[in-house]
């Protein structure tokens, strides 16, 4: 398995990306299929967002001063993205508002998806070469390890908080 960051990251959109598509296919009378589809949804999101937040960005803000306004919009698209988590972590299926979050949150988290994948992972590879991101790949693998599965773990709730109040 490669701990290149860019590659790792992107097996992960993968992943979401397939939970995606399974979701937009399901049966809309099956709550069970739905409910679940979107909590793990919520779960991959969770852990995406906290690792690109807590190691690549950071990583990649020190080292690449260029990307710094590419990499603060980021930050702002997964505070939405924690945000709707968050609210459709508690929601019922059957919520009249369950289906159109979740379709907001596709929406959204696919843009975001498509603009690091064709922006800015390349002007990331360009600037800091295979053993850098291979070095933040291996430090996301250590983060992951721990990161929180729930919106409702308290360092989601941390940096949603920071997020408010700053």
């Amino acid at each position: 398995m490669s701990t290149d960051a860019i590659v790792l990251l992107k097996e992960d959109h993968k992943e979401v990306r397939r939970l995606f598509r399974e979701f937009e296919g399901a049966d809309r009378h099956a709550t069970e299929v739905r409910a679940d589809l979107v909590s793990r949804i919520v779960e991959a999101l969770t852990v995406h967002t906290y690792i690109e937040n807590e190691v690549m960005y950071p990583a990649v803000r020190e080292r690449v001063p260029a990307l710094e306004q590419d990499i603060l919009e980021s930050y702002e698209e997964h505070h939405v993205a924690d945000l709707l988590c968050a609210e459709l972590d508690v929601m019922a299926p059957d919520d009249e508002r369950f289906d159109a979050k979740t379709t907001v949150l596709i929406e959204t988290v696919g843009h975001h998806m498509e603009e690091e994948e064709n922006d800015w992972f390349p002007k990331v590879r360009d600037a800091l070469g295979r053993k850098e991101l291979q070095e933040i790949g291996a430090h996301m693998l250590e983060v992951r390890a721990t990161a929180p599965h729930r919106p409702e773990h308290p360092s989601s709730l941390r940096k949603a908080a920071d997020a408010l109040l700053r």
